[in-house]
């Protein structure tokens, strides 16, 4: 059994698809044995800006005021570390709106991810359909998509603002309406070596998100295969996330996460905090 057990990346009702309050995470997160717990509510500008706030996700003000009391609260109980995740967008507006958050609130950690193509989220299942010359719907080539989805992860590494995590690769295979939802190594190697190598270069953590609800026979959305050539070019910084966004999901599937890594060869989580990237040993 960890020493330590670690969940980066949560997230409640503060967040516009949260179930549970952000008091209610941190004490189920507590009770099960936390040792560092990361919120991260959501900040998707690109949906804002296209379907106003319910969609666009966290009041900034609300959330900072209220859950920096909380981590005072648990000081000497629970390392509690209060982020954001950001969802990146190529739109100016958008970056300049995620800048500011990082500059005014100062948070403890940033998760950078996308969940949009063009201010649609994949789970509409929009991004995955085109409509032809006679205007007929039709879906587009799994490949196809794919290629756009990992060229934006790859040009999100190069945010002016400040990031820490490098979030939940892959999410599009949750809803993706294709019998083979896998977004494999083998298929995608040339984009996964250029994202992966910016990573470490970038000294970056990448995620091993284990929300992916089944949209692979992976445990988690960054494959094993990914994994493995992660660690083979040199990487070791990789969070672990549950994702969770109601208490029966925090530290879910973490054992089979942690055996997954060990196999491969890591030897610790990083968890970021204020700055400073801590390893705990798995």
């Amino acid at each position: 059994m960890q020493k330590f057990l670690t969940d980066v990346h949560n997230h409640s009702t503060f967040s516009f698809d949260g179930v549970s309050t952000l008091s209610q995470m941190l004490q189920t997160a507590q009770t099960k044995g936390v040792a560092f717990y990361g919120v991260s509510e959501h900040f998707d500008f690109d949906m804002l800006f296209a379907h106003g706030r319910a969609h666009g996700g966290t009041n900034a003000e609300e959330y900072f005021h209220f859950a920096r009391h909380l981590q005072e609260d648990y000081e000497g109980v629970m390392n509690v570390m209060i982020g954001v995740e950001l969802g990146f967008s190529p739109d100016p507006r958008v970056l300049k709106r995620n800048q500011e958050i990082v500059e005014k609130y100062r948070p403890d950690f940033v998760v950078n991810s996308i969940h949009c193509l063009r201010a649609e989220d994949y789970y509409s299942q929009i991004p995955f359909r085109e409509k032809t010359c006679e205007g007929v719907d039709i879906l587009r080539p799994k490949k196809e998509v794919y290629k756009e989805y990992l060229a934006l992860v790859r040009n999100s590494l190069d945010v002016s603002y400040d990031y820490d995590i490098v979030g939940h690769i892959g999410y599009p295979s949750r809803y993706a309406p294709y019998k083979d939802k896998k977004m494999s190594y083998a298929e995608f190697a040339k984009e996964y070596d250029d994202i992966l190598g910016t990573v470490i270069a970038k000294n970056k953590i990448l995620e091993v998100n284990a929300s992916n609800n089944g949209a692979s026979e992976f445990v988690t959305f960054v494959g094993e295969d990914v994994l493995r050539r992660y660690y083979e070019m040199g990487g070791r910084q990789v969070s672990y996330a549950s994702d969770a966004h109601s208490t029966d999901s925090i530290l879910r599937k973490r054992d089979e996460v942690v055996e997954m890594l060990k196999n491969i060869g890591f030897t610790y989580i990083t968890v970021p905090r204020r700055g400073e990237y801590i390893k705990v040993e798995i």
